[in-house]
C-alpha cells in the first residue's frame, strides 16, 4: 500500500462512511482480533462513522471475552440484517482472507456489491477484488497489519486498551504463542507497544489458552491416541470421527492446537489433523510443518485449500478413511523434499 493510497483512504475515512468489516468463515483469533481491532479505531473517529462487524459464521467460546464482541453480526443466524448492512455500505474492509469465496455464504453478496473494498491480509496469492489491497505475506498476522496500518495513518496514539487487547489476540494466536518463524523483531516490538497501550499480556493469555473444559481435555486423549507417525516421511496425523466429537460434547474451537501435537514429536517435519464434518458434509484438514516444506502448495494441490508456507488449511469430499487413504498415496512423492 503506497502513499498516494494512503492518502486516498485518509480522505474516505474524513467523512462519516456506513462501514462493513467482514472476515472469513470459521473465524479464528486473528480473524476476529483484526476485525474488532479496526472496528473500535474506526468508530473513535471524529468523522463519526456507522461500523458493523460480520463473520459468515460464529467463532470459538474462548474469543467471546473479546472487547465489542457482543456487536458483530453474524451471517448464517442474522442474515437478512447482515445483507442490508452489506449492501448499504460506503466502505467495505475484508480482513485475514484473500478471496471472496473464503466469506462463506457471503460470497455472491460481497461480488454484488459496488462498493469500495479495502482488504487487508497476509495470505499467499491475493485475489483482485479490492481497490486498495494491503498485502504481506511475511507478516504474522492480520492483527499486525492493522497496527501498521493504524500507523500508517499516523494514529498509533489513538490505540486504546481495547483496540490494544484485540490487536495483541490475533498476534499470539497466528504467531503460536510467538514461536512461529513469522514473529520478527518488530512483532516483538509490536507488542511492547500494546502493552504500554493497556494490553495485559497475561490475562489475554489465560482468556484464550487456559479455559479447557473436561470434556474438551477428554477429546485431546482421544486425539493422542488416535495419532500415527509416519517415520520414513517425517509425518504424524491425526483422525477425529464425527461421532469421537458428538460422543465428547464438541464445541467450535475445542480441536483448536490438536494439529501442533504431532509437529512436537522430535524429528517429525509435517503434522496434520483430518476432522470429519457431517452436518458439511466434508474432512475438513489442518496442515503444519517446519522448515522449508510448504503446506500451503502442498494444501493447494491436493486438497482445495491453501494458507501460509508452514501453516494451511484444506478440505475432503470423500470419507474420513478414504481422505486418510489419499493422503498417504500422495506421500511418496514428497519424500525427498521432506527427508531433506
Amino acid at each position: 500500500m503506497n502513499t498516494n493510497e494512503i492518502i486516498e483512504i485518509k480522505g474516505l475515512l474524513s467523512s462519516s462512511k456506513k462501514i462493513v468489516i467482514v472476515t472469513h468463515k470459521n473465524p479464528d483469533g486473528d480473524a476476529v482480533g483484526s476485525s474488532l481491532g479496526l472496528y473500535h479505531y474506526l468508530t473513535a473517529l471524529e468523522s463519526n462513522h456507522n461500523v458493523t462487524v460480520i463473520t459468515p459464521n460464529d467463532y470459538p467460546d474462548f474469543l467471546k471475552w473479546i472487547p465489542g464482541q457482543d456487536t458483530i453480526l453474524k451471517y448464517d443466524s442474522e442474515t437478512k440484517k447482515a445483507i442490508s448492512k452489506i449492501e448499504e455500505a460506503d466502505l467495505i474492509f475484508t480482513l485475514d482472507f484473500n478471496h471472496l469465496s473464503r466469506s462463506g455464504d457471503m460470497e455472491n453478496v460481497l461480488a454484488k456489491t459496488k462498493t469500495t473494498f479495502i482488504m487487508i491480509d497476509h495470505h499467499q496469492q491475493p485475489d483482485t477484488y479490492a481497490a486498495y489491497t494491503y498485502s504481506d505475506t511475511g507478516m504474522s498476522s492480520t492483527c499486525q497489519m492493522i497496527y501498521h496500518f493504524i500507523e500508517k495513518l499516523d494514529d498509533l496514539d489513538r490505540i486504546t486498551p481495547e483496540i490494544a487487547t484485540c490487536i495483541y489476540v490475533g498476534i499470539m494466536t497466528d504467531t503460536g504463542s510467538f514461536r512461529f518463524r513469522s514473529t520478527t523483531s518488530i512483532t516483538h516490538k509490536v507488542i511492547a507497544n500494546l502493552i504500554d497501550h493497556g494490553a495485559d499480556n497475561t490475562g489475554i493469555h489465560e482468556s484464550i489458552y487456559d479455559m479447557n473444559t473436561l470434556s474438551r481435555i477428554q477429546l485431546q486423549g482421544v486425539a493422542l491416541n488416535n495419532l500415527k507417525v509416519i517415520p520414513e516421511y517425517k509425518t504424524a496425523y491425526i483422525t477425529l470421527s464425527q461421532k469421537e466429537l458428538d460422543d465428547h460434547h464438541f464445541k467450535k474451537g475445542d480441536t483448536e492446537g490438536f494439529v501442533n501435537l504431532g509437529l512436537s514429536i522430535k524429528d517429525i517435519k509435517f503434522a496434520l489433523i483430518f476432522i470429519e464434518n457431517k452436518g458439511e458434509g466434508i474432512i475438513k484438514i489442518s496442515l503444519r510443518s517446519k522448515g522449508d516444506f510448504s503446506v500451503n502448495e502442498f494444501s493447494r494441490s491436493h486438497f482445495e485449500g491453501g494458507g501460509h508456507h508452514n501453516a494451511a488449511g484444506g478440505r475432503s469430499n470423500l470419507s474420513l478413511s478414504d481422505t486418510v487413504e489419499k493422503f498417504i498415496s500422495i506421500l511418496p512423492a514428497y519424500k525427498n523434499v521432506l527427508n531433506q
